[in-house]
């Protein structure tokens, strides 16, 4: 005989698969296939594409098309580029859509400032940054920021490779290059924590609430179809959050950090933590919108290194593997 109490545990968490099952369905539904390189995903300000002005109902119906130039006045805008690697531009910038094919995927700086955060470069990546007349292809994962005022990218994390001037220069992790130097082209060092300003914070932030909409939307395609997946799942890729309004990279397997340290989760990681998927405090979460504001870079989960708490501290990314 079943106890009351078993009972009563295994009704709740049969509940909790249907609802995440009929998440996963509504979501679907709405969003019935992957964004292309170039989708908006987050509008704080103004901003527009051409004579469009950009607001909240522009993250999931807007995408940059090729040539197109999307500009931010007193604002600020997330684009998505190919699955896990997120464009970020500040205030009084403009950006252009050079390429959007996922194999060969190009954007353009050509105002003000933008920073990469990538959390799933592969070998059948080609992203490419244009600035000042020069390109930077990004070769890892990590965190990159071009000011295209200043002329320089800076690498806070990661492996660019810089062609300007007919040469190309390697830029790691911690290091910068000014696209105006002159005589024997090199990068140079920097301080992390000295470049750790409000544009930077802000991506910190986003990055934050990335990672717990990860968890939220990864909670849909727990248990409930073939194997430990549910249904609508194919994969590592984009997945539409309902809650937060927004896309959110999801892993196919094990924990990816990002360069702030908050983690990606897989669905088969949060089905097996009892924190997430029975531990009590997470499912009592009220949902809430990626503009409520929570100190120091948002919610996120179980930061590890990176530049979260301030600072570069080593570590970030997990690689993919199982945690």
């Amino acid at each position: 005989m079943i106890k009351p109490r078993l009972l009563g545990t295994a009704g709740l968490l049969l509940i909790v698969l249907l609802a995440a099952t009929a998440w996963a369905q509504s979501a679907g539904q709405e969003h019935s296939s992957p964004p292309r390189p170039g989708s908006v995903n987050y509008v704080e300000g103004q901003a527009s594409v051409g004579g469009e002005t950009l607001g909240t109902s522009s993250v999931g119906s807007v995408e940059l098309q090729q040539g197109q130039t999307l500009t931010t006045q007193n604002g600020k805008v997330e684009i998505l580029l190919t699955p896990g690697v997120f464009l970020r531009v500040d205030n009084n910038s403009a950006v252009k859509m050079v390429s959007p094919d996922l194999a060969n995927t190009e954007v353009a700086i050509v105002q003000g400032r933008a920073m990469v955060e990538a959390l799933n470069i592969t070998k059948d990546n080609n992203i490419r940054v244009d600035i000042n007349d020069s390109f930077a292809r990004l070769l890892k994962n990590g965190l990159y920021d071009f000011d295209a005022a200043t002329g320089e990218v800076r690498v806070f994390k990661g492996d660019a490779e810089v062609d300007t001037k007919g040469q190309k220069i390697k830029v790691g992790g911690e290091h910068e290059f000014a696209l105006n130097s002159t005589g024997k082209l090199k990068s140079q060092g920097f301080d992390t924590r000295k470049n750790e300003d409000d544009f930077f914070r802000w991506n910190a932030l986003r990055s934050g609430y990335e990672s717990e909409a990860g968890v939220d939307e990864a909670r849909a395609y727990i248990g409930t179809g073939p194997g430990w997946y549910g249904p609508g799942w194919y994969g590592a890729g984009w997945y539409w959050d309902p809650y937060f309004g927004g896309w959110t990279f999801l892993p196919s397997d094990g924990v990816f950090y990002s360069p702030f340290g908050w983690g990606f989760y897989s669905p088969i990681v949060v089905y097996r933590s009892p924190f997430f998927f029975g531990g009590g405090g997470y499912w009592g979460r009220q949902p809430h919108n990626f503009n409520e504001f929570h100190a120091p870079y948002g919610h996120g989960f179980e930061p590890q290194g990176g530049f979260h708490g301030g600072g570069f501290r080593g570590g970030g990314f997990g690689g993919g593997g199982r945690r």
